[in-house]
């Protein structure tokens, strides 16, 4: 029954977003509890805690570090669909933090600080974040981050991962600022 469920689940997402969750599938198939605990993981970011910008940025910069393609471009379009502007977004791909906007911005540079492990840079964005909005978006942006990876990583540990594509970002395309994990 739970195999069925999440199929029917895989299937609306494949649809929706025009994603191959192949590598998804595979862990459906050999074990579906494992499938519904993985997927329960990546949606544990509270949207509501901190702006979409914020959390966009960190989390598309997360999915850069591990992936230039596919993953980054369903990042892009579950975005769009949560109303996240077409311009931010391409920014965002792009790496152009003046483009992006001061709130994706600050996203973004916590992100990248974050991942890089710079506490010089890492520890006032935090302050920051902690300053704007508390405490529950600190939690967000930074459970956003992980879960950003989660997927891509999984799809490349499992050999699904192949090449790197432009991103379409309403109706434009953009070459993903390719990051070194």
């Amino acid at each position: 029954m739970l195999k069925f469920f999440l199929s029917r689940w895989l299937d609306g997402f494949e649809k929706t977003f025009g994603y191959d969750a192949s590598y998804m599938r595979h862990v459906l198939g050999v074990n579906p509890w494992s499938m519904l605990k993985f997927a329960l993981g990546t949606q544990a970011p509270d949207r509501n805690a901190a702006p979409a910008e914020a959390l966009v940025a960190a989390g598309l910069y997360g999915t850069l570090t591990e992936d230039c393609g596919p993953c980054v471009q369903v990042g892009v379009d579950i975005a769009t669909a949560n109303g996240v502007d077409p311009k931010v977004l391409r920014a965002i791909i792009a790496g152009d933090e003046e483009a992006m906007g001061e709130t994706a911005a600050l996203g973004y540079r916590f992100a990248r600080a974050s991942l890089a492990r710079d506490m010089e840079a890492c520890d006032p964005l935090r302050d920051e974040i902690l300053r704007r909005w508390g405490d529950k978006a600190l939690v967000a942006i930074s459970l956003g981050m992980v879960a950003s990876r989660m997927y891509p990583t999984l799809k490349y540990a499992m050999g699904y991962g192949k090449a790197c594509s432009r991103v379409k970002v309403g109706g434009e395309t953009v070459a993903p600022l390719r990051i070194a994990a």
